[in-house]
């Protein structure tokens, strides 16, 4: 009995040995999945987690806010490729070609608007929380890229939805400590925080750009 077990064979003739090949064969899978599809979800998330740091250096960050902008990341990262898979290939086709723009543009916008703000303001003056319509700009400029990958999730061998939650959560688990993370850097440096953060976008926004340029990703 040389040929590995499969769930037909273990349904057929349950012996003890086929269900620990069967058993070995599930879990050697689902590892594989859940590597490739973490990191996956990994890659897609470090956007999302430089724009959170960004912000947290350079505005007011408590609790409330770590989860409000956790929140917008985590939902536009779900919803976003399973757009991408529903719309199928024709409009990944158009998204890779126009991603790098919208991302490069909209993030630069934010990191403009955010370096202007750092200049303009009294040094004394804590920065109110970041406004719902950038920071719905601020998800969809950072979720552009999951659109994409979304025509490739049906190659994970998981259900789409699942695969869109592991996405989303993960963007979540990192974006909430990321506020965090900026909130401590922006009490070091105080006024310049902003401009800082203001620049970490633009800065975002060209790496996204000339990747696209130089490696067409």
């Amino acid at each position: 009995m040389g040929r590995k077990a499969d769930i037909w064979t273990v349904i057929r003739s349950p012996s003890a040995s086929e269900f620990v090949d069967f058993g070995d064969n599930l879990f050697q899978r689902a590892s594989m999945v859940s590597i490739s599809l973490i990191l996956l979800s990994l890659g897609l998330a470090m956007d999302a987690f430089a724009v959170a740091v960004a912000h947290g250096a350079s505005h007011r960050s408590n609790h409330v806010t770590a989860l409000r902008m956790s929140f917008v990341f985590g939902v536009a990262q779900a919803i976003m490729p399973l757009l991408g898979w529903i719309l199928g290939i024709a409009f990944a086709a158009f998204v890779q070609a126009a991603a790098h723009w919208i991302a490069f543009v909209l993030l630069s916008i934010l990191g403009l608007r955010m370096i202007k703000e750092g200049f303009d303001r009294n040094t004394d003056k804590a920065m109110k929380d970041l406004s719902l319509w950038p920071l719905l700009v601020a998800g969809i400029a950072t979720s552009i890229d999951a659109a994409v990958a979304g025509v490739t999730l049906p190659s994970f061998g998981v259900p789409i939805v699942i695969a869109c939650v592991v996405i989303g959560l993960t963007t979540f688990v990192l974006t909430y400590p990321g506020v965090f993370l900026g909130a401590l850097i922006g009490a070091r440096i105080g006024k310049w925080a902003e401009v800082l953060g203001g620049l970490i976008l633009i800065g975002l926004g060209i790496k996204i750009f000339m990747a696209h340029q130089t490696f067409g990703v």
